[in-house]
């Protein structure tokens, strides 16, 4: 790390005291209003303090909080990380991290799709993890072929970065082909809706369970350099690391999979890695369990399609389940990406839906056949269920309503 010039020092002061006033005054963790004074003061901050230390950026639609989370984990093996792993993930998030830090060399920052290539530019990686790339609030972003090509172009600008990449998702598989050293993961891709046509060509891409190709162009699924089997990680030198998770579901095996790699590539031995993950029980409130009036309540977050079905995979069998729909800015406005998801997972449970946008999310019940109930708010909802384990499924501003409101109250 290098010293930082008078200008970046009072820059940096004055962005821990208005995240400081952030957290006290109860409007948030201070991340975003402290790197945007800071950056306002001196633009170039992030890079400044990003200087001579060693930076792994984590992108994709799905999974990066949870991946951010456990790569952290895992580099804490070999001393203090600086990171944004409660998903503060443009460059305000990222400036207040690396200054809350000072003194950690090794860092994981959690990047917004669309920010990674300004991050590259800034940041300077040691190593980019790239997960998937999937539909998500099209009403104010760009298409996965769009942000797939902007991928690419930054990722050929600067080919000699080293890149741990999802050998399962097309789209990442083209983006990461610009690249010289590519590691690939078996990462997985239950939801294959928004890759049908190869990136490459337009042609339609041939599947075989987890292999794909494209007959008309030859693109085709690379060869993965790690891959899982069952609670198992198999590395390169083909030896086995157990993985044992507190959070659930074949999605999150993944992530701590590419979070190995990561390890990997920052020198730590998976053996070594692996065990650190076991700590990650929550994330950002994440997988969190409340207790409340004789119910034990598990929160899933889930934003997109491509969420939505990660997490009917975690279901536990049987178990009511709460859905909370909102469409806020944050969110996007449009919801007609619910006629995506296919909610007959949910079929035979007591579903109830929730959140401003309920009787869209009713509609959509109705067509897939499923019996529910529609309540004002997360308290009736736990109202009308039994005592015992319930499932929460919401996505980004129903979630944030929902921990408020048990935060409130506990």
């Amino acid at each position: 790390m290098t010293n930082l010039p008078p200008r970046a020092r009072f820059a940096t002061a004055m962005l821990r005291t208005a995240a400081t006033l952030s957290r006290m005054s109860g409007r948030g963790d201070g991340s975003v209003i402290g790197g945007k004074v800071g950056l306002t003061i001196e633009p170039r901050l992030l890079t400044l303090l990003a200087a001579g230390r060693q930076v792994a950026l984590i992108s994709g639609t799905n999974g990066k909080t949870t991946t951010t989370r456990f790569t952290a984990a895992a580099l804490e093996a070999t001393g203090p990380v600086a990171t944004n792993s409660f998903g503060a993930n443009m460059p305000t998030g990222h400036t207040t991290a690396l200054a809350k830090a000072r003194g950690a060399v090794n860092c994981v920052l959690e990047v917004d799709e669309h920010y990674l290539p300004r991050l590259m530019a800034e940041a300077t990686p040691r190593v980019i993890a790239l997960l998937n790339l999937s539909r998500d609030q099209l009403d104010r972003a760009m298409e996965v072929s769009g942000l797939a090509a902007k991928w690419r172009e930054a990722l050929s600008a600067a080919p000699d970065v080293p890149l741990i990449a999802n050998a399962d998702d097309p789209w990442v598989t083209w983006a990461a082909g610009a690249s010289k050293h590519v590691t690939w993961v078996a990462g997985g891709q239950r939801w294959q809706e928004d890759s049908w046509v190869c990136p490459q060509c337009g042609k339609h891409l041939e599947r075989y369970g987890e292999f794909w190709r494209c007959s008309a162009c030859g693109l085709t699924r690379p060869t993965p350099d790690w891959t899982i089997d069952g609670d198992t990680v198999l590395t390169p030198d083909g030896s086995r690391v157990g993985l044992d998770l507190r959070l659930p579901g074949q999605v999150n095996r993944a992530n701590a999979a590419v979070a190995l790699a990561v390890a990997d590539a920052f020198d730590i031995a998976p053996e070594i890695a692996a065990p650190r993950l076991t700590q990650v029980k929550s994330v950002a409130g994440r997988y969190a369990v409340v207790r409340r009036d004789g119910r034990r309540i598990r929160l899933l977050l889930s934003k997109n399609p491509a969420g939505w079905l990660e997490a009917f995979d975690m279901l536990e069998p049987r178990c009511p389940v709460v859905l909370a729909l909102n469409a806020r800015e944050v969110d996007g406005y449009d919801t007609s990406w619910i006629y995506d998801v296919d909610y007959s997972p949910v079929q035979g449970r007591q579903v109830i839906a929730i959140g401003d946008r309920r009787m869209d999310l009713a509609v959509r019940l109705q067509v897939n056949g499923i019996d529910f109930t529609v309540v004002d708010d997360i308290d009736a909802a736990i109202r009308a269920l039994p005592p015992g384990d319930v499932e929460v499924i919401a996505n980004y501003t129903a979630f944030q309503d929902i921990r408020a409101e048990f935060d409130r109250v506990n």
